[in-house]
């Protein structure tokens, strides 16, 4: 019955890695809270969700909005009963060096990138301690170790905030275990809105550091994250999976 299925909410899901994810967990199964700051692309994407028949809701809002957040997760549990899982993907790029950069711009990043990551494991991390059951796959970035290339479209304040969500990912994973995992994924070069252009003009080069010989796409880490979120049994939490095609094996 429908009200048996396993409910998931993505953030930033009105594109790209986001909106893949969300339509993998659907074909896993799951209802599927949608959520976004861009209203009318939401809609958009809840709705073409939907016309493949499955349980989807739109949740606008800011991510980096405590209180709004919270309302949000009250706003799904109210309509499907609990949250299963959680994708914390909605994030922002920083494209200005050190030089350029101002303090509200890094504040931007801080607050979106991993304030929101905060935000919403703080919104559902209750119910899934209470029901003993939950996964929170939260999205960093290969830039969180590796530092932003000279080409990346994101600089120095973009790799300190999903660094960021590495520290969160592992402490959260010691502290609601043993009935919550958490763990993070890492994309490498994926082809999205926000990076088509750079990976255009250089497509040649950044794919001949690749050793799986293509650029990303967003299925490619969207299927990750639905292994984490669905895998059983389960016995992985506290880990960070790079998504790279090989680009940055050690």
């Amino acid at each position: 019955m429908a009200q048996d299925l396993p409910v998931a909410i993505v953030t930033g899901a009105a594109r790209g890695i986001g909106l893949a994810s969300a339509t993998e967990m659907a074909k896993r199964g799951f209802r599927v809270a949608l959520s976004d700051l861009d209203s009318a692309e939401l809609e958009d994407a809840t709705s073409a969700l939907a016309a493949l028949g499955v349980a989807t809701m739109s949740a606008p809002g800011d991510v980096s909005d405590h209180a709004a957040v919270h309302r949000l997760a009250a706003a799904v549990i109210a309509r499907w009963g609990r949250i299963d899982v959680l994708v914390n993907n909605a994030g922002v790029s920083a494209p200005k060096p050190i030089l350029e950069i101002s303090e509200a711009e890094w504040d931007r990043t801080m607050a979106i990138n991993l304030k929101g990551c905060f935000n919403w494991c703080k919104a559902v991390a209750p119910g899934m301690v209470e029901r003993r059951r939950g996964r929170i796959i939260n999205i960093s970035s290969v830039s969180a170790t590796t530092g932003g290339a000279p080409s990346a479209v994101s600089k120095f304040a973009y790799c300190a905030s999903k660094a960021g969500i590495l520290g969160l990912t592992r402490g959260l994973a010691k502290e609601l275990a043993p009935y919550v995992s958490v763990n993070a994924v890492c994309p490498g070069s994926i082809e999205t809105r926000l990076t088509q252009a750079l990976i255009t003009a250089h497509r040649d080069a950044i794919t001949a550091t690749i050793p799986l010989a293509r650029i990303g796409t967003p299925e490619d880490i969207a299927v990750v994250v639905a292994f984490l979120a669905t895998v059983e049994p389960n016995f992985i939490t506290g880990e960070v999976v790079d998504v790279d095609g090989g680009q940055w094996i050690n």
